[in-house]
């Protein structure tokens, strides 16, 4: 069945959803960066305006147009680690946040580079589950804002990109301090910066902050789960904590709880309100983490905050005890809609779960949550509380034995964001259908730095070219254009592979996204019909934007593969073909001239020359420490996808530099950190032994089925 080989070909940590100059100008709206004239149409927030729709009311670019678009010109970001930006733009002015968090102001028009400011956080990068990458900036008051990988919050001066003021956000409390990260895009919300974080899968507690944005002094904290009992936070969660830390059991404040509000915060000035999503607890599985009971409140929900104090308003909560990763940190929506023939103020996510939820966002009301992507975890959603009815085969926890699962941990639709069109009323989401296997790993230990999760993992192995085809074939993904009123899809469109772009919808009647083939692609949006595509030779993940200075509109998008899959998945983020290619903000306008310079991906390295010496114990322990360890980073079964060294071909196997590397740091400054602290010796020791299996057993498949058996 194909079910059973799945389960053999897919190891848990592989589907674990781990100064630049402009180039190609052409057509071109004039030079200089200074105040836009009337008519100018900015992108100034995450989701360009408070409702979050990814809605441009633009249609210079529209069905009939979207032929004559091209290049307008092309910004170099110098790396190859994976793009996540939304870029801001506002007064004629492009600001950026590259891999690394280094921060890119541009001219809108032109693609000059005004300043660049790099926070220098390459050696901080191993605390990421997902590699360096960064979601954005805030940028309000003259000021740019960003979160940073190593927890610091800076503001920079918006013109010259000088350091205002910067902080350290992190809780250094728990023994796990090291193990936070920050990804997201900060918002400015009534004078604060808000801001929070992530670190789940390395066992640390979920928190939002506000700082006052014109001093970086703290204004208030949320932590999105309680501590240890009786321990106040002294925080604006104190009160709502103590209400809901019945819903946990055992120790859970040693694992830390996780909860981490890692993407989604939005705002209704109306209201006064901020959402936001919460990730999954820590570690996974809940056996390890609440004796198997309770809720875990607020793990897998949206939370509503009074703006100016942090104050509890509303919660829902989507996967009750959550025990998958089915974070609801996905991007959030608000809009006004009739729903059940009452106008209602809505927010609706798709989170990872796979279902569709629309909530009253002034009450936390649950109005309806219908599935759109296939899922097999739950019988069905509760229609009056939002509760799921929950499969028992899907609490691996308390049956001991593994459950093949739809959505897999990397979900129905991931943080590439989907987008709201109120011309058409529909819901544009990039989704995709992957399964996977949940199974206890109740004795792992909680070491710091490494992935724990309580879940069964391995470092991934060999495959042949029917295996591989068998895998690819039960990957599926596809460009959702749905209907939260009829609750259903009015159309739907195949993609090649999963981990597409996130979406943007135009007044033009269009649907702009990129996917994991390398290109941008714009589809009509009431049929879904592709219209129009180029090659960014990488594939796309972040979002597109729009806005419009001298009467052009443009389109902006920044081009790099990377991301959580694109790094663990191995031989499946490779579905697509090879994705990895330069880095770039590609800027689009009608009749743009603009061409990208020729570009060949490299030829892998061969398999080095080494002799297998490992014992079967020793084998064994390298790969448990690989999965995790390495594996966020170089790849389920050691194999990359290119943005990173793929360990079976590294010249190191067999020599004294693998441990210096690996335990002395000699390519810190490059990225790669030291793991002296975290890894002895005899364990590196363990990992280069599995390493050296992994060479040989696939140059071997090679030999014998005449062709290369992974990039």
């Amino acid at each position: 069945m194909l079910a059973a080989r799945l389960r053999r070909l897919l190891p848990v940590a592989a589907l674990l959803l781990a100064l630049p100059s402009a180039c190609s100008e052409g057509g071109g709206a004039g030079s200089g960066a200074g105040a836009g004239t009337q008519g100018d149409v900015a992108w100034p927030l995450h989701g360009r305006t408070e409702t979050a729709q990814r809605f441009a009311e633009l249609d210079q670019i529209n069905r009939e147009t979207v032929s004559r678009l091209g290049l307008a010109w092309a910004y170099d970001l110098e790396t190859d680690r994976g793009q996540e930006t939304t870029p801001i733009m506002v007064d004629g002015v492009l600001y950026v946040a590259s891999a690394y968090n280094v921060v890119h102001a541009i001219d809108a028009r032109t693609g000059k580079a005004l300043w660049t400011y790099d926070p220098d956080v390459r050696a901080a990068s191993a605390r990421s589950c997902c590699g360096p990458v960064s979601r954005g900036v805030a940028v309000a008051g003259g000021r740019v804002y960003m979160g940073v990988l190593d927890g610091r919050l800076i503001a920079l001066d918006a013109k010259s990109g000088k350091p205002v003021w910067e902080t350290q956000t992190i809780d250094q409390s728990g023994p796990f301090a090291v193990n936070y990260t920050i990804t997201g895009a900060p918002r400015v919300i009534k004078g604060n910066v808000v801001i929070g974080n992530g670190g789940a899968e390395f066992g640390v507690r979920g928190y939002v902050s506000a700082y006052d944005a014109a001093t970086g002094k703290l204004s208030w904290r949320f932590y999105t789960v309680p501590g240890k009992p009786g321990e106040k936070d002294n925080s604006a969660s104190d009160a709502a904590l103590a209400k809901v830390q019945a819903s946990w059991a055992g120790e859970w404040w040693r694992y830390g709880g996780g909860g981490t509000a890692w993407d989604a915060i939005e705002y209704d000035p109306e209201l006064d309100l901020i959402y936001i999503g919460t990730g999954n607890g820590s570690p996974w599985n809940p056996a390890m983490r609440s004796d198997g009971k309770g809720d875990n409140l607020f793990l897998s929900s949206i939370v509503a905050l009074r703006a100016s104090t942090g104050e509890y308003v509303w919660h829902f909560q989507q996967v009750p005890g959550d025990s998958w990763d089915y974070t609801a940190t996905q991007n959030i929506i608000l809009a006004d809609m009739e729903i059940g023939g009452k106008a209602r103020k809505v927010l609706m996510q798709a989170p990872k779960n796979g279902f569709f939820y629309i909530l009253d966002r002034a009450t936390g009301e649950f109005l309806s949550a219908t599935a759109y992507v296939p899922q097999n975890w739950a019988k069905s959603i509760d229609p009056k509380t939002g509760r799921p009815d929950i499969v028992p085969e899907a609490r691996y926890y308390l049956t001991g034995k593994p459950h093949f699962q739809f959505p897999s941990s990397g979900g129905g639709h991931n943080w590439p964001p989907m987008a709201f069109s109120p011309r058409t009323g529909l819901v544009y989401i990039p989704a995709q259908d992957v399964g996977m296997p949940f199974g206890p790993n109740p004795t792992e230990d909680q070491v710091i730095g490494a992935y724990t999760s309580g879940v069964a993992m391995s470092g991934g192995g060999a495959m042949s070219a029917a295996d591989r085809k068998a895998l690819y074939d039960s990957m599926k993904a596809r460009l959702i254009a749905w209907d939260p009123v009829a609750r259903k899809p009015r159309w739907t469109s195949e993609q090649a592979a999963p981990f597409n772009g996130g979406l943007l919808a135009t007044a033009g009647g269009l649907v702009f996204g990129g996917n994991a083939e390398g290109r941008l692609v714009a589809y009509d949006d009431e049929t879904g019909k592709p219209l129009w595509s180029f090659d960014a030779q990488t594939g796309i993940v972040a979002p597109p934007i729009s806005y419009r200075i001298d009467g052009v509109q443009y389109i902006a998008v920044m081009a790099g593969w990377g991301g959580g899959w694109p790094l663990t998945g191995g031989v499946m983020a490779l579905k697509a073909g090879k994705t990895i290619g330069p880095n770039r903000l590609l800027v689009f306008r009608l009749d743009g001239t603009g061409k990208l310079p020729p570009f060949t991906p490299a030829d892998p390295l061969p398999y080095p020359d080494v002799v297998d010496k490992g014992t079967p114990a020793q084998i064994a322990q390298g790969d448990a420490l690989f999965a995790r360890f390495c594996l966020r980073c170089h790849g389920s079964g050691a194999v990359s996808a290119g943005a990173y060294p793929d360990l079976r071909r590294t010249g190191l196997l067999g020599t004294r530099g693998f441990s210096q590397v690996v335990l002395g740091g000699a390519l810190a400054e490059l990225g790669m950190p030291k793991f002296a602290g975290k890894l002895t010796p005899a364990q590196v020791g363990a990992i280069e032994a599995w390493l050296v299996r992994r060479s040989l057993e696939d140059r071997r498949l090679e030999q014998l089925e005449g062709r290369k058996a992974a990039p």
